[in-house]
């Protein structure tokens, strides 16, 4: 089948082309070719979250081979039934990929999402997720909610938008946040803890990967009594995150210990990967937030999710929008087999 051909198939007729989680050779006619496994070290490009008719998906490749990566495969693949099929473009090139921020900028206007990735982590074999708390594992920033509680919220919003955007270092931010925050009442903090809202797909992901023998942390700039909440909704490994002094039970506006902030959740994530003596490239980190930049630079792959643009310019990959369910789209790649 030629180009001209493909682009005129509907979504539907392309679905009937490619069986699922098979690898097609592209050479301008598309040909089935399953008879040998190549050691795959290229470029997996992922478009997801859309209706690719033939049209779209001549457009992903032509964008792909002007920032030089030529397709030489293709697949489509449905990682899980909550998650609609998408297509992986591979590429043999192995090189810098193209920054996330021009994949969302091209994908985007045409309605879906689009991430790349060399040497993804994979799902069977055991691994590492450390996350963010606070707009990634769940919809708020506790910090400003609590804020609200004692009618300040907009200082400490103002604040807090600062860190996120790296306007601000983060450890200087916390502590100015927190001391806006004294004589909030502990009967406060407990009920805000009791109504966590996570974020979309969150909990769906976290059993998949612990039915995979996947190891799951929590590393956050967050506070305690919210980050163990989550780890017991999530069924978490371990939480790591800010402690709040109270007295008389009620805020001090003071933080005990250790800060969690960027380098330490680069700590943490590094401890976690060595104590499992799992390889780098088995280990994932997800955030939102410019303090979760060290941390996913030390990943094997790390993930903005819902990000800023300052975090989605510097991940490895981003997830945009949606539910956090698709990361499984990196790490459920099928095993590229070809003719050699």
């Amino acid at each position: 089948m030629t180009l001209e051909r493909f682009a005129t198939l509907t979504s539907e007729q392309v679905a009937m082309q490619f069986s699922l989680g098979q690898w097609y050779r592209d050479q301008g006619a598309l040909v089935e070719q399953t008879s040998a496994v190549i050691n795959s070290q290229g470029t997996f490009s992922i478009a997801f979250a859309g209706n690719f008719d033939g049209q779209k998906l001549v457009s992903i490749a032509a964008f792909l081979t002007q920032h030089g990566f030529i397709v030489s495969a293709v697949c489509r693949y449905q990682p899980d039934q909550k998650l609609t099929p998408a297509w992986c473009f591979y590429s043999d090139k192995s090189q810098l990929t193209i920054n996330p921020l021009l994949l969302n900028e091209f994908a985007h206007p045409l309605g879906f999402q689009l991430v790349q990735v060399s040497k993804p982590p994979s799902l069977i074999q055991p691994g590492l997720l450390v996350m963010d708390m606070d707009s990634t594992a769940i919809t708020i920033e506790c910090i400003d909610e609590i804020a609200r509680l004692a009618n300040v919220y907009d200082d400490v919003a103002a604040v807090t938008a600062q860190a996120m955007a790296g306007k601000l270092d983060f450890s200087e931010s916390l502590h100015q946040r927190v001391a806006k925050l004294t004589g909030i009442k502990q009967s406060l903090i407990d009920e805000l803890k009791n109504n966590l809202p996570l974020m979309p797909g969150i909990q769906a992901l976290c059993k998949v990967l612990k039915q995979h023998n996947w190891y799951l942390a929590i590393a956050s700039g967050g506070f305690v009594p919210f980050a163990e909440q989550v780890q017991s909704i999530l069924d978490l490994d371990e939480v790591h995150a800010n402690v709040l002094e109270f007295k008389d039970n009620q805020l001090t506006g003071k933080v005990l210990g250790t800060i969690v902030d960027a380098q330490q959740k680069a700590v943490v994530l590094t401890k976690l990967q060595q104590q499992l003596n799992l390889p780098v490239q088995q280990t994932v980190a997800i955030g939102d937030g410019a303090n979760d930049l060290t941390m996913m630079a030390a990943a094997g792959l790390g993930v903005a999710v819902h990000g800023k643009p300052k975090v989605v310019e510097q991940a490895q990959a981003a997830i945009c929008q949606g539910s956090l369910l698709q990361i499984l789209y990196l790490l459920m790649i099928p095993e590229l087999k070809l003719n050699a």
